[in-house]
């Protein structure tokens, strides 16, 4: 594999800034990756392209999913999977053509992990009232409208609105995915619980103690949903949520190997 860069962690920090929440500028293309060292690995032929919470923008995960298919072509690797690590929807202009998007497949091998969004409508659509008031604060309104719906549509009918095959692709989403050294989830883990002890509340939601502390969870846990202006490479994690749902970019983490590179839309 090409290698760009191995000068250790603190230049893998520096390279990870991209565009802040201003409006980002143009899309690198893929022989502008820049790869820099990771604190986890894949084996030799794997490669990761990690994407981080999309919040109804499809015209930038199309454009991103483009990128991602020119690198393939130009550096075609064994095998490769794209995992997205959720909040598809709410807060952008097209939940539902997210949805639709992801549904319909991309030619490359897909991960699509459940993010605190979907879940939030999940369980409102299970009839928790409490859940159903959150989500339409958090950006459901913007999502209804998406799918065609009323945004004061009641609760009780929202689920008979929605294209079923939306509905069923949305309960189908999965909470963590391991590949190699790294562990892919929507929020974080609870330091120090075995992965099997985790429950759904931390995997999608969790903040602290998870972004803060410094020790080894055993695997590189690679996450979105708290974000920032740039990527954050610690020791321990790698946050790929970039704001997207809040004007900043949509950002794809390129693993392979023992490096790490950034594409941003």
């Amino acid at each position: 594999m090409r290698r760009l860069h191995r000068a250790g962690l603190r230049a893998a920090l520096d390279a990870a800034v991209i565009p802040t929440f201003a409006a980002p500028g143009a899309a690198p293309g893929p022989e502008a990756i820049r790869f820099v060292r990771s604190p986890g690995s894949l084996p030799r032929g794997r490669r990761v392209y990690a994407v981080g919470d999309i919040h109804g923008h499809r015209d930038k995960l199309a454009a991103l999913h483009t990128l991602i298919a020119a690198d393939l072509r130009s550096r075609p690797t064994g095998s490769a999977v794209v995992l997205h690590l959720g909040d598809y929807i709410d807060q952008g202009p097209d939940s539902a053509g997210v949805v639709e998007f992801l549904l319909a497949g991309q030619g490359i091998p897909a991960v699509n992990l459940l993010g605190d969004h979907e879940r939030m409508l999940l369980d409102a659509l299970s009839g928790d009232r409490a859940a159903a008031t959150d989500w339409l604060w958090a950006g459901g309104q913007q999502a209804l409208i998406s799918w065609g719906l009323d945004p004061d549509l009641p609760r009780e009918d929202w689920e008979a609105g929605l294209p079923a095959d939306h509905v069923r692709w949305l309960r189908g989403l999965t909470l963590t995915h391991r590949e190699g050294g790294y562990l892919f989830v929507h929020a974080g883990i609870r330091p120090g619980v075995p992965l099997a002890e985790q429950t759904p509340e931390d995997l999608v939601g969790i903040r602290q103690p998870f972004l803060t502390i410094d020790r080894d969870h055993g695997m590189i846990v690679v996450h979105g949903h708290s974000g920032g202006p740039s990527v954050q490479i610690s020791n321990n994690r790698i946050g790929i949520d970039t704001g997207v749902g809040i004007g900043g970019a949509l950002t794809c983490a390129v693993l392979e190997d023992d490096v790490i590179g950034l594409i941003a839309v």
